[in-house]
């Protein structure tokens, strides 16, 4: 049995140990004065005390019951608690007790095979009652427990929406442990008789109260300002729950007050119906979803199509001899939901004014945006609709080199004049990492120097990038408003969406970060030390500045905008994604910009099965995001634990970790490795509160360079066309294994088992093979993991594609068009003509973006230097796709005569 120490949630532990006393008890049942009779007992015991700190904040199966099956195990009555046992582990695996109360003697019991909800049909599913639980705070007898817990159930009425269970809890500490042990909770009552400090004293319920809030904070607060702050908390933890303050307090103390989450205040007054409707519209606000209920309604209107599209009700398919295969497949509702009309209880996407624009509206609500907009054809597109609306030509923009060919696109439609930021190297894996925080604020110091910081418009990075490097939002935008108050951040999170849903992943998303610095720009304190700081650096230079952690003036402007995949870690159909805006200026600089470039890219026919599932998954992750995200972190760190600690698998792979992938000076916290064999898994809170980067635990790299295997090898030929397991992502000596709100640990267990399988075969290939195959394969290791061409620097824009030498900064659009006439270019072959220019030191720049994938960032761009570094990278590139490079030709670059034309051309633009 695993220590509490080797999980990461309190949801894994809690299943592990209930699956554990059911084996326990149900072996100790067959055989009760069997030798292991005395081991078994023991481990029963254990399970009963791990389990007892944990069970108080679930409904099902209740301390009185779990209190009773601990009675039947000390009065020796084993084969009742075997039964009873067995009873609790199947209803929590199969969800039953979601949908009927769940007997445990053995005299009510009734056969609940039929019940297995992994088992019944989507159509029974979708048909039952969703439940959830009610977090009640307040320190109460027993007696006084079972009394509200009546009240609150004998309200149920046949026809409400949803069913609950209430959770009774004494203190503010245990409440906090409770919403973030309790994925079922979706409401909190707080009650006036809630104390302060838990009875538990135990570490993991220590690990989950450090990421609610400070004990010292806490324990100086005065008894009556437990309700208030207990609701600010949550909303720091869990923003998506509903609270509900019942208190003793006047009108006149508590108005005016932060609190949180809290929906509505009750005074000193025991109503319960009123209790329960608001709890229940509470959810229904969260459940709801406009636009899919407007298609499901749609789709049952008898209507006649005489417009576009004949696959609309299925009628093309329906009366087809030869494509009934495809009416089979995917079955009558998706056509009956196909349509091109934007009447009828639907919505137009470009003009939206009914469930299309409400549905936005909840999402942004979701995640926590002012506004947000849907796209139907990913998040490329959405990148260029952001760059399109907000770049103006000739503005300057810091573009993360690394950040994907997306953004490069939107750089030559805008016009704009970029200035490329180089991200740490990790040569040694062949990747990159994130751009320091000192290498943005150096550019933004230079541009200042040099007079240009006028016409510096945004910032653009990758967060997190695919490698799952992530960014410490907050401080970034921070220390870059306190140079340039009105710089505009455009946030790729096109793999991060599901992070707004984790309470550690949360705070260094764009949005929560964009609301936490306008809140503090506002109060006193942050006045103060600005105009105390301000003082302090009145004649510093720009080395002093780039040392100190700057603090932006209360005036500056937050100007944040969010690009997301939800197709990619959340439950969306494929292209689906959102635009997250969180900016000051938005109503009176950008709107009409927006709008124009929205109508630019998105088409006049966006597909309303895309839109529908934005809108679902919209309503799961405010539901059960949380639930979901701590799941797939647990599948990923439970990946992370077995490949580490595996002896076999040490040989050949090596899992990754913030020690190999972030350099000692971005890890403030010191932090090595998220898991160690002997202590178990690191409070990564601290990490990701302190920490330049950190790494996002959800993103497994496995170098596999002792396997003898490149990273395409691995991928294609062995994890796929051997085993079925699909992944994206590698680079010369690694694979990429991304888990997601959909990773079970039945698949983490069987990627185990295949690993092991591919390390038994290199055992027994080794154990078999001769003297020169030994030698062939550690050369090809050897190749793989010392022999490692440097990764390259951008080297520079040509002065004919650069606006201003001084800055460095590149007009890509020209360049980009410039080679549309192909006399102006020509091909130079990599290891002949090329090769041999460089080594006559002529100038070579290149005419296309060349991109490899993965990982689908230019290493070239129109108008950029080659250099023999990127020459040398380009050679030793293992990937079979590479975008805007022709085998049969060589690399596209300008000629000689159009660089000189062009800087010819040049002159008078610089007269003028």
């Amino acid at each position: 049995m695993h220590s509490m120490n080797d999980y990461y949630s309190a949801v894994q532990l809690r299943a592990d140990r209930w699956s554990a006393l059911r084996e326990a008890s149900a072996e100790l049942n067959r055989t009760p004065q069997g030798r292991h009779a005395g081991a078994l007992k023991k481990r029963i015991e254990g399970l009963f005390t791990s389990l007892s700190v944990i069970e108080p904040y679930w409904a099902f199966p209740g301390m009185p019951a779990f209190e009773h099956m601990r009675r039947q195990f000390e009065g020796g009555h084993i084969e009742d608690l075997a039964f009873s046992v067995h009873r609790v582990t199947r209803a929590l695996t199969t969800g039953a007790y979601r949908r009927r109360h769940i007997p445990l003697e053995r005299d009510l019991f009734e056969n609940d095979e039929h019940d297995d909800e992994a088992v019944l049909p989507p159509e029974a599913r979708a048909m039952a009652r969703p439940y959830f639980e009610v977090l009640i705070v307040d320190s109460v007898t027993e007696h006084q427990e079972r009394w509200l817990k009546s009240n609150m159930t004998r309200l149920r009425r046949p026809e409400d929406p949803f069913t609950y269970e209430a959770v009774v809890v004494p203190s503010l500490e245990d409440a906090l442990i409770g919403v973030l042990f309790n994925h079922n909770i979706q409401a909190i009552v707080v009650r006036p008789g809630l104390v302060l400090k838990s009875k538990t004293d135990h570490p993991v319920l220590s690990r989950y109260l450090n990421r609610a809030g400070g004990q010292k904070e806490l324990e100086a607060l005065l008894p009556e300002d437990y309700g208030p702050e207990l609701c600010r908390l949550i909303a720091r933890v869990r923003p998506e729950l509903d609270a509900y303050l019942v208190t003793e307090r006047s009108v006149e103390d508590i108005a005016g007050l932060d609190l949180g989450i809290c929906r509505r205040v009750f005074y000193n007054q025991e109503d319960f119906m009123e209790l329960h409707l608001n709890i229940l519209r509470g959810v229904q606000a969260r459940n709801k979803t406009p636009f899919f209920t407007a298609l499901v309604e749609y789709s049952k209107q008898p209507t006649g199509v005489f417009h576009a599209m004949p696959i609309s009700r299925g009628k093309s398919i329906t009366r087809s001899h030869w494509i009934q295969d495809m009416g089979a497949f995917y079955g009558p509702n998706i056509f009956m939901a196909e349509t091109s009309a934007t009447s009828g209880g639907l919505d137009s996407l470009l003009e939206p004014h009914g469930p299309i624009k409400e549905a936005q509206e909840l999402a942004a609500r979701a995640f926590g945006a002012k506004q947000t907009f849907f796209a139907t054809n990913g998040t490329s597109t959405c990148n260029k609709i952001v760059v399109q609306a907000l770049v103006r030509p000739g503005d300057i923009v810091l573009v993360d080199r690394d950040c994907h060919k997306s953004h490069h696109y939107g750089m030559v439609l805008s016009g704009a004049q970029v200035v490329y930021l180089d991200s740490y190297p990790l040569s040694e894996y062949s990747m990159y990492g994130a751009v320091p925080l000192k290498e943005i604020k150096h550019q933004l110091l230079a541009l200042k120097a040099a007079g240009k910081l006028d016409r510096v418009r945004m910032l653009l990075l990758t967060n997190c990038t695919f490698d799952g490097i992530v960014y410490n939002v907050e401080r970034v935008m921070e220390e870059c408003l306190a140079i340039k108050p009105d710089l505009i951040f455009l946030w790729d999170e096109a793999w991060f969406a599901f992070a707004r849903f984790g309470p550690t992943y949360r705070q260094r998303t764009a949005m929560n970060a964009a609301g936490e610095l306008r809140s503090r720009l506002r109060s006193d304190a942050h006045k103060k030390a600005y105009e105390a700081q301000q003082e302090a650096l009145k004649d510093a230079d720009a080395a002093t500045l780039l040392n100190t952690r700057l603090i932006p003036s209360p005036r500056a402007r937050v100007r944040v905008y969010a690009t997301q995949s939800t197709h990619k870690t959340l439950t969306s159909l494929r292209q689906g994604s959102m635009i997250h805006v969180n900016d000051q200026d938005f109503k009176g600089e950008v709107e009409q910009s927006f709008h124009e470039a929205y109508m630019t890219h998105t088409s006049t026919s966006p597909n309303y099965q895309i839109i529908a599932s934005l809108d679902v998954g919209r309503r799961q992750v405010e539901l059960e995001g949380f639930e979901f995200v701590q799941r797939q972190v647990e599948a990923a760190m439970s990946m992370r634990r077995a490949i580490a600690t595996h002896p076999l698998l040490q040989k050949y792979f090596k899992v990754l970790t913030a020690g190999d992938m972030i350099p000692e000076e971005h890890r403030e916290s010191g932090v090595t490795s998220y898991y160690d064999s002997e202590q178990g898994w690191t409070d990564i809170w601290e990490c990701w509160e302190r920490d330049e980067f950190v790494l996002d635990a959800t993103r497994v790299t496995l170098a596999v360079g002792g396997t003898g295997w490149d990273g395409d090898t691995f991928k294609t030929d062995i994890l796929m066309d051997k085993y079925g397991i699909q992944i994206n992502k590698t680079s010369r000596n690694t694979v990429l294994f991304m888990t997601n709100i959909g990773t079970t640990r039945s698949s983490v267990a069987y990627l185990i088992e295949v690993l092991v399988e591919i390390a038994k075969g290199l055992d027994d290939l080794l154990d078999d093979a001769s003297r020169m195959e030994r030698l062939s394969f550690d050369r090809r290791v050897k190749n793989l993991v010392k022999d490692l061409p440097p990764l390259p620097d951008f080297s520079r824009f040509h002065e004919a594609f650069c606006a201003d030498k001084d800055i460095g900064a590149g007009d890509i659009r020209t360049a980009f068009f410039l080679a549309y006439d192909e006399k102006n270019c020509d091909y130079l072959d990599l290891t002949g003509s090329l090769k041999s220019a460089l080594e006559k030191g002529e100038t070579v720049v290149s005419a296309s973006f060349i991109i490899p994938y993965p990982p689908g960032f230019p290493i070239l761009v129109p108008g950029q230097v080659v250099s023999r570094e990127i020459l040398a990278f380009m050679l030793a590139l293992d990937v079979n796709e590479i975008h805007g490079y022709r085998s049969d030709l060589g690399l596209r670059v300008f000629t000689p005569e159009a660089l000189a034309a062009r800087l010819q051309q040049k002159l008078p633009e610089a007269a003028e």
